[in-house]
């Protein structure tokens, strides 16, 4: 009786070995994440940086280190008081007030608009509704600068001079905003709007009951351009305002420069008022910088 013959078994294309990767920790991967990833971060950052933090810097030197080709990086002899003069040279106070004012009401009003628009756009049937968000569309790319004369015209002749609900009132709708959330908004599941349509619920319910607290990282993020934009906004505020009174900390720091640069000693009591400018901004970013990538991601995929 003859022995069996023997079996040869070849292997699939399925099992080949896998291709040969480079080691985590080769110098080939190491290059690639140094010159791809760290690199261009670095030089971003050093570049938005470098600014604030000569600005900061320059904010507690006196002005013999300001005005002076010895070039000096770290005070030799810091002082604060750059800050006292800053706050007492122009009412300093009174430009915060109205700085706030300004931020927290036109800010409100905005998103609250942005809002009632961007459900209004997705959730609402109306004719030419299309048009409409085309329209936005049109207003988004369209720079503000355009509408800086019709604006004043248009304020100064209804008696807004040199008043906040003047410098408030042009700036109230929000085209970024509107197509941010209107994005988002359509990425909810319709089923959830149609469970609360068939238990009774209004359009005005449905809104703040269950669109705007499932929306709330888009929404902060909105707020957060909102307030950002309001706070730091100089052009349509330095226009529309000649008096002291009405003026918000950004014109005012044009006030704190006419009134020190002439002496040659002004630039660094004008670091301290741009330093006391710029802190309420980076409260209110790390307040809500977590909803921001959330946000901003919410809104970029629509059914």
């Amino acid at each position: 009786m003859s022995a069996p013959a023997p079996v040869t078994v070849t292997a699939s294309p399925a099992s080949a070995p896998p291709p040969i990767r480079d080691r985590a920790f080769s110098k080939a991967n190491l290059v690639k994440t140094i010159a791809g990833g760290y690199v261009p971060l670095a030089v971003a950052t050093l570049i938005v940086f470098l600014p604030l933090a000569w600005m900061v810097i320059s904010s507690f030197k006196p002005v013999g280190e300001i005005l002076t080709t010895d070039l000096t990086v770290i005070p030799r002899e810091p002082t604060a008081q750059n800050y006292v003069q800053a706050t007492t040279t122009v009412p300093f106070g009174r430009f915060f007030l109205n700085s706030t004012i300004v931020t927290f009401v036109g800010s409100a009003i905005k998103v609250t608009l942005a809002i009632l628009t961007a459900y209004a756009l997705v959730f609402v049937r109306f004719p030419f509704k299309n048009v409409i968000f085309v329209l936005i569309l049109v207003a988004l790319m369209v720079p503000p600068q355009v509408a800086i004369l019709p604006n004043y015209v248009l304020i100064a002749g209804i008696g807004g001079k040199n008043t906040l609900w003047g410098i408030i009132l042009p700036g109230l709708g929000t085209a970024f905003g509107t197509f941010l959330l209107r994005q988002h908004f359509m990425t909810l599941p319709g089923s959830l709007l149609e469970a609360a349509e068939i238990d009774g619920a209004g359009h005005w319910r449905r809104l703040w009951q269950i669109v705007a607290p499932v929306s709330l990282p888009s929404i902060a993020t909105v707020a957060l351009v909102t307030i950002v934009s309001e706070w730091n906004d100089y052009i349509w505020p330095l226009i529309i305002t000649d008096r002291a009174e009405t003026m918000t900390l950004p014109v005012g720091l044009t006030l704190l420069q006419n009134s020190e640069g002439n002496v040659g000693n002004g630039w660094g009591i004008l670091m301290a008022g741009a330093v006391l400018v710029i802190v309420p901004v980076l409260v209110v970013f790390a307040m809500l910088q977590r909803y921001i990538v959330s946000g901003l991601t919410q809104g970029s995929v629509s059914n």
